[in-house]
């Protein structure tokens, strides 16, 4: 057996329910999904907590996730994925004036 603790948690129901689908979609465990973010969280906080504090880009935040097969947008209903293939952006009011934009980070897992 691996070393490994057991933990409780306690999350909404709709995080458990989106986790039970994920799981089962992807066929990994929910503990495995939930280690991986965690890992990831925990590694990568700062990066964490600059994306929620910056006023750019929420509401066309694109995450990827390299074990993932669809990008997702979060929305206030929750995550939401993305259909393959070009988007376009039909807004001509955008401006980066306000953002200052990050180089892409290269994370190794």
């Amino acid at each position: 057996m691996q070393d490994k603790q057991k933990v409780t948690l306690y999350i909404p129901p709709e995080l458990h329910r989106q986790l039970k689908i994920r799981s089962a979609v992807d066929t990994q465990s929910m503990s495995d999904i939930t280690e991986r973010a965690l890992t990831f969280y925990l590694q990568h906080a700062e990066i964490v907590a600059e994306v929620e504090a910056s006023p750019c880009g929420h509401s066309h935040q694109v995450h990827t996730c390299p074990a993932c097969s669809t990008s997702v947008v979060l929305k206030p209903e929750g995550l939401v994925p993305l259909a393959p293939g070009p988007t376009v952006l039909a807004s001509d009011s955008l401006t980066l004036s306000s953002c200052q934009l990050d180089p892409v980070l290269s994370v190794n897992s």
